[in-house]
């Protein structure tokens, strides 16, 4: 699977205004629905499941990146969204850094075997310390999207 399968390009965030968690999960849920990635009225459930979860354990993994995600029944199509911050953010991530590059990913509750397709590529990409740099040095919309379509030209490739 490669990110034009799941990404939402007009939900990528360029400029995260968000410095804290919570707030970046929703600036970001709030991108995918407006993007048609997840009908509004889920809006207040989405933001609530991925802030619980993170609760329970911060998908932080360290190095600067973030990847909340969740699985829901209303969800019809994975969608991805990725969200680059300046500033950083406090994820609570494992390293306690803070958190400069976030993918959120919607998944539909009955395709596990698709979402786990998504999150391997989206982790085997965020692994690489150059693909984290560029994107985090991105500062456009078009910058981001460059960089996702080389990921999927390099994992023809590779």
């Amino acid at each position: 699977m490669k990110w034009h399968d799941f990404l939402v390009t007009d939900a990528i965030i360029a400029d995260l205004k968000a410095t804290d968690r919570d707030d970046a999960i929703i600036e970001m849920i709030d991108a995918l629905i407006a993007n048609g990635a997840a009908p509004a009225d889920l809006r207040d459930d989405l933001i609530q499941q991925i802030v619980e979860r993170e609760k329970h354990g911060s998908t932080g993994f360290g190095k600067g990146v973030a990847v909340p995600h969740v699985k829901h029944e209303r969800i019809e199509k994975m969608a991805a969204g990725i969200g680059v911050s300046q500033k950083g953010v406090d994820f609570n991530a494992l390293d306690k850094a803070p958190v400069y590059s976030i993918v959120l990913l919607l998944s539909p509750k009955d395709k596990p075997d698709e979402h786990l397709q998504a999150m391997e590529n989206i982790f085997s990409n965020l692994q690489k310390d150059t693909f984290r740099r560029f994107l985090r040095q991105s500062t456009t919309r078009e910058e981001i999207e460059d960089l996702i379509q080389e990921a999927d030209a390099q994992q023809l490739t590779g």
